[in-house]
């Protein structure tokens, strides 16, 4: 079937294409800078450019040293293995309170809804140096400041926002007559959520959580305030050998962050069509 119809006229059938043409140079302008660091991460020389011999596709001008530098430094090993120990425990945390948030806000009776949802998503409005700072001041006080629960917690407050968005758009079509029929049934709350609730908005709970693992996994402004050096993660490390050093081994990490980002994207767009197909919006 043709995408215009037979009657189209002149006009509609130019802004067809040029529509299409405009989107594809957007695209093109979101994403060149991200790709353009793949290539230049197999650089055979400590450069942020690409060499002759990479241009002209000389084998002798890519190389896999970045990567093993990476694999094998100490200093970068550390950094990931800090963002490991910290960024699942603040999306489990996050993911925890942002699915009770949510549940909680759909409940018809809640007073003062609509200010309890933007204190809570408060930590995604606010700019981050703001956050950063304050929790910075408030933790010092309490003295998790330079701790890793400090900055677990930090993370998770960063990470929640994202969860209750996420799992709030799910609940907009939660059949809420399955919860008292459970009830009617004998079934207490904590069994109706865990057998009846929790496998319906399960994916709006995964697609939180992925996102408040990115958050952490990526953040690099609230752990320079709240980390000390033994909490260095993978992006301060490589904000310091940007500031510092200039490591090319930069750009290695960049890409398999980047690699990462599109598994965990394309895991949000399964459990989307996932979620569309359980609520019947679309069809098998």
């Amino acid at each position: 079937m043709s995408a215009l119809p037979p009657y189209s006229s002149t006009a509609q059938i130019t802004w067809y294409y040029a529509f299409r043409v405009i989107c594809g140079l957007i695209f093109f302008f979101l994403i060149f800078p991200i790709i353009v660091i793949a290539p230049l991460s197999f650089n055979a020389e400590n450069f942020f450019t690409f060499t002759p011999k990479m241009l002209a596709l000389d084998p002798e001008g890519y190389s896999l040293k970045h990567y093993r530098d990476f694999f094998t430094n100490p200093d970068w090993q550390q950094a990931l293995w800090n963002s490991v120990r910290i960024a699942p425990v603040a999306t489990l945390l996050a993911t925890a309170f942002g699915t009770l948030a949510a549940i909680g806000l759909s409940q018809s009776h809640v007073p003062f809804k609509s200010t309890i949802m933007a204190v809570l998503i408060s930590p995604m409005i606010v700019p981050l140096i703001i956050s950063a700072a304050g929790m910075y001041f408030f933790y010092s006080r309490i003295g998790l400041q330079g701790t890793y629960w400090g900055v677990v917690l930090a993370h998770a407050a960063l990470g929640t926002p994202f969860v209750i968005i996420t799992v709030t758009a799910t609940l907009v079509g939660f059949d809420r007559s399955l919860t008292r029929a459970a009830a009617n049934l004998g079934a207490d709350p904590v069994r109706t959520f865990f057998k009846v609730q929790m496998p319906l908005i399960l994916p709006g709970v995964v697609s939180g959580a992925l996102f408040a693992f990115i958050t952490s996994f990526d953040e690099v402004v609230v752990v320079l305030f709240l980390g000390s050096a033994s909490q260095k993660t993978l992006p301060w490390q490589m904000f310091t050998g940007l500031r510092e050093q200039i490591s090319p081994t930069i750009l290695a990490v960049a890409t398999l962050m980047v690699a990462i980002s599109i598994v965990l994207l394309t895991v949000l767009e399964l459990l989307r069509r996932r979620s569309e197909r359980l609520r019947g919006m679309s069809p098998g």
